[in-house]
């Protein structure tokens, strides 16, 4: 076997793809990293803080970030995705479409020149969950890696209309290249791992909740996007309606899950992540007070019940057990939540400032396309389908499944995933 085929691809730069290859490079094997944004990082760089310690998210993120970056054994393939595979456990031949970036990576050293002049202004940062707009050149988010501008060819004036150019001409290192066109690039390896990630729910989708029609219901990412230092509101919580200090929050679990008319399998973390919001929340105002309403609280992992208890009593989270079956708006806005109690068995209803939807987690939108062109099986859920006692295990030989791309998992779950898929591929090629 040539050194080529003594690498692996791993699919999806998240915080198990990129678990997964810094396991792989620290053994020696290359490794070619293949992300469809334009940066690493995924989910979890969207995240203020992590549960159950409570840390900052991009402080842990980060010198993995960095580290994946600069290590000789790991090559990033940003803006890119997989075409084709063929061949065999030990012999996989894996065809990659690059898009351009219309930005020299090896030459940008993301000062932001060009982006303070160009003068398209308003595309919805997705990063930000569209609650912040960027220009048609950009970066996702300051600690984006690589730190490389890139080109929005759909809103450009000069891909467009054949004018502008003024990023160009602000760009003293000569990084912007209009005529930088997709590449197609083939690799030889010896095993393939699938880390692809989740998406979430989209609210909308249950009329009843009021999402996308009462303003001051919101999704679970857009709280943390709302609530996080580095987001739009920088750090300082304000209803949406009126830029008001919202006192009293509602947190609603399970909207998508466990759901037989959409998704009837459990999230697994939201009972954990909701209480975080709320503990967050409140260190940013402590006359906040949360009730988070819920079906049953599930948290199986090191000290979750513990982290719970905490949150009902140092942070004023109060778990109320119902079923919420509607939620409408008063006249000043302000969002009523009407809901079953499990208790007594009566309807209820309660005013709040805000209320959090905390949506399903789900397979990503391109999940099936992904798993007819590697020829992997999916799971009636349609999440990448993994063995019973081997979860890590495709349904192919040689291919190997981690994190949430093939059943909803939190952070420290997905990482210890990643280094199982990371031995698995390993094993598969220092056998041969």
């Amino acid at each position: 076997m040539d050194d080529e085929s003594k690498s692996v691809v791993v699919i999806g730069g998240g915080i198990a793809g990129i678990q997964a290859s810094l396991d792989l490079a620290e053994r020696g094997i290359k490794v070619e990293l293949v992300e469809k944004d334009s940066c690493i990082g995924g989910r979890m760089a969207q995240l203020d803080k992590t549960f159950p310690t409570n840390d900052c998210s991009i402080c842990i993120l980060a010198p993995k970030l960095a580290e994946c970056f600069r290590h000789p054994n790991i090559t990033l393939h940003t803006l890119s995705e997989v075409e084709e595979i063929s061949g065999e456990a030990g012999n996989f031949k894996v065809k990659v479409l690059k898009k351009a970036r219309y930005v020299k990576e090896d030459i940008c050293n993301g000062c932001g020149d060009c982006a303070e002049i160009c003068p398209v202004r308003g595309i919805p940062n997705n990063f930000d969950v569209d609650l912040k707009s960027h220009g048609a050149i950009y970066i996702a988010f300051p600690s984006s890696v690589p730190l490389v501008y890139l080109i929005d060819d759909t809103k450009c004036l000069y891909f467009e209309y054949g004018i502008c150019g003024l990023c160009a001409a602000a760009c003293g290192l000569d990084a912007i290249d209009f005529s930088e066109k997709d590449e197609e690039l083939e690799f030889n390896v010896g095993s393939i791992i699938i880390a692809t990630g989740f998406d979430v729910f989209d609210a909308s989708l249950l009329p009843r909740l009021g999402y996308g029609r009462i303003q001051n219901v919101v999704s679970s990412l857009e709280f943390e996007r709302l609530i996080c230092a580095s987001g739009p509101l920088n750090g300082h919580l304000v209803r949406p309606s009126d830029k008001k200090e919202p006192k009293k929050l509602a947190f609603i679990n399970c909207v998508g899950s466990r759901d037989i008319r959409n998704n009837a399998y459990c999230s697994s973390c939201c009972c954990m992540y909701t209480t975080k919001e709320a503990m967050i929340a409140h260190e940013h105002d402590n006359e906040i007070e949360s009730t988070i309403f819920y079906i049953d609280l599930r948290a199986p992992g090191k000290d979750f019940q513990k982290y719970l208890k905490r949150g009902n009593e140092d942070y004023n989270v109060t778990y109320t057990k119902g079923k919420v079956t509607k939620i409408i708006e008063d006249k000043e806005k302000n969002p009523i939540v009407i809901y079953e109690d499990i208790n007594t068995f009566k309807i209820k209803q309660e005013t709040f400032d805000m209320v959090i939807l905390a949506a399903s987690m789900v397979p990503k939108k391109d999940t099936g396309k992904l798993a007819e062109t590697i020829g992997v099986e999916l799971d009636k859920y349609n999440f990448f389908k993994g063995d019973t006692y081997h979860p890590q295990l495709s349904s192919k030989k040689g291919i190997f499944l981690c994190g949430a791309c093939r059943e909803p998992m939190d952070i420290p779950t997905s990482v210890v995933d990643a280094s199982g898929a990371a031995a698995r591929a390993a094993e598969t090629i220092m056998r041969r």
